[in-house]
């Protein structure tokens, strides 16, 4: 017995369930689709040197939906916080509204840790596995597939940044040194003063090398550090929004002493993994789901067919 008879369902019924399947399939995907993250390297800034900033991450977003219906890629800095936990701006994850989404935008995103020239193949590449949002700021935690070893992750400090204070950014985004930007094929870095603090937001302005050293495209959630002598670096910031590169002046970032409690506890429980899961199934259990619905009608209508023919 077919299953449409077997449930006694009409045939009509199933045909309009399996045509609404469909529909639903495809809002899904319109909704589950992402867009390119908007970006803010480092305009007048340097070539890090060999193996410095290890913790300086390239997230690297493949395939990431145009409103045309075809891909384009892009990509965000970041820093590597635990062996699994890479911290970077919020906005680097958004929805095709604009929305920052707590998932990745992008057929594949990938993360390159210890590579500071990109035309080698050094460090490591390992997919972002998913993407956590935190709920008044510019800051997203991504997590890996693996565990990257050999390098020693960034520690998020718990002192608040002070006026005045001289901190350094590290950044994979574009660079200039006068010309045109263009993408940088090493990481870059800078100094910058702090001259303005709020309670979620810092402001800082080229130091060195020059005044008008500034973060530019793709340096989005690049980290501003603290140096300490004799101590290991600790994470002040991540880079969130300013005007065009190269300017003086201020850029604004996320502050991240504020939200210790926050990376903590997504890295120890990270929340909504069940929903994740749920998307999951969405995508590949509708399609699965419909092709069993038109086969049984399809059997069904053969059956009838033949019985037809045999009367």
């Amino acid at each position: 017995m077919s299953l449409p008879r077997l449930l006694a369902v009409p045939d009509d019924l199933v045909r309009r369930f399996l045509a609404d399947s469909l529909l639903v399939l495809l809002v899904v995907a319109a909704v589950l689709g992402l867009r390119a993250p908007g970006a803010s390297a480092i305009a007048y800034g340097e070539d890090a040197s060999d193996g410095a900033y290890g913790f300086s991450v390239l997230l690297t977003a493949t395939g990431l939906p145009t409103a045309g219906g075809g891909t384009r890629d892009s990509w965000c800095s970041g820093a590597l916080i635990a062996p699994r936990w890479v911290i970077t701006a919020g906005h680097c994850f958004r929805d095709i509204s604009g929305q920052r989404v707590s998932r990745t935008v992008a057929r594949r995103t990938t993360a390159t840790v210890g590579r500071t020239d990109l035309r080698t193949r050094e460090g490591q590449e390992v997919d972002v596995v998913a993407v956590y949002q935190a709920d008044k700021t510019d800051v997203a935690l991504a997590r890996l597939a693996t565990e990257v070893t050999g390098v020693t992750p960034l520690r998020v400090g718990t002192t608040p940044p002070a006026v005045g204070e001289i901190l350094r950014l590290t950044g994979y985004g574009l660079a200039t040194d006068g010309g045109p930007t263009v993408a940088a094929t090493r990481l870059q870095t800078g100094r910058f003063t702090v001259v303005a603090i709020g309670d979620t937001l810092m402001e800082a302005s080229g130091r060195a090398p020059r005044q008008e050293t500034s973060p530019c495209s793709h340096d989005s959630g690049g980290p501003y550090f603290r140096e300490r002598v004799g101590g290991a670096p600790e994470l002040v910031a991540v880079v969130s929004t300013g005007p065009p590169c190269p300017h003086r002046g201020p850029d604004f970032s996320a502050r991240t002493d504020t939200l210790q409690s926050w990376i903590a506890g997504t890295m120890v429980e990270p929340p909504d993994e069940d929903r994740s899961g749920t998307n999951a199934w969405l995508l590949a259990g509708l399609p699965v789901f419909a092709l069993i619905l038109f086969l049984v009608i399809r059997r069904r209508g053969n059956h009838r067919q033949k019985v037809t023919a045999a009367v």
